[in-house]
């Protein structure tokens, strides 16, 4: 299957769905346990006919879904009507969906000789690195994933900085709360790749997002 990129799966206008690293997530806002659970239920049903399963947090008031092709390690059509299928039924059920609350965390580690450094957090968090790529990754994809960057060896610096990967959408009202709390715009240079901003302290943090990106 051919792995599609932001635009593409833009194009398919997949209302509540946010195109975030390597998968389609959406959070479905139940109200309660037992509408969670059988939300999940019939998603399992009609994920058994494709073939094709997502990976699901059930809550008391919501549900969250990722969408991805393990064996593609990416979106393809596959997850396009596996999303069309959930908000079918969501649709169905009476309850909403969205992705404005929606987000994605990864760590990113700045040094200047990162592959001496690398070994040691891969052993630490029991992670893997997917074939051809050099990030760390969860094999269970629930802890952030961890990839690194040169960077120079001036001190002081700064080593770990988070990334956030939002919807394009979310991202001026991020900013706009960030600097009302007193922090700063550092660069808007990469956008609408990814902004990057600092706490009181000189903290810095990434917002980004799929748009002006190559996958």
């Amino acid at each position: 299957m051919t792995v599609l990129n932001g635009q593409q799966i833009a194009e398919e206008k997949l209302d509540g769905w946010v195109y975030l690293p390597g998968g389609l997530q959406t959070r479905i806002h139940t109200g309660d346990f037992a509408t969670g659970l059988k939300i999940v239920n019939a998603v399992g049903e009609v994920a058994e006919r494709m073939n094709h399963h997502p990976d699901v947090t059930l809550r008391y008031t919501a549900v969250d879904m990722r969408l991805t092709s393990h064996d593609a390690r990416g979106v393809t059509q596959r997850d396009i009507r596996l999303a069309r299928a959930v908000s079918s039924i969501v649709s169905g059920a009476g309850v909403t969906m969205e992705s404005a609350s929606v987000s994605r965390l990864e760590w990113g580690l700045d040094s200047p000789a990162y592959g001496s450094v690398r070994p040691f957090w891969a052993a630490i968090m029991a992670m893997e690195t997917p074939p051809g790529q050099e990030d760390l990754v969860d094999p269970a994809d629930i802890l952030p994933a961890v990839w690194f960057q040169e960077s120079g060896s001036e001190e002081p610096r700064q080593r770990w900085h988070p990334d956030i990967w939002i919807e394009p959408a979310q991202v001026q009202p991020r900013i706009d709360a960030a600097l009302a709390a007193g922090g700063t715009l550092v660069s808007d240079a990469e956008a609408p790749a990814f902004w990057v901003l600092a706490d009181p302290e000189g903290n810095r943090v990434c917002l980004c997002t799929w748009q002006d990106r190559q996958g």
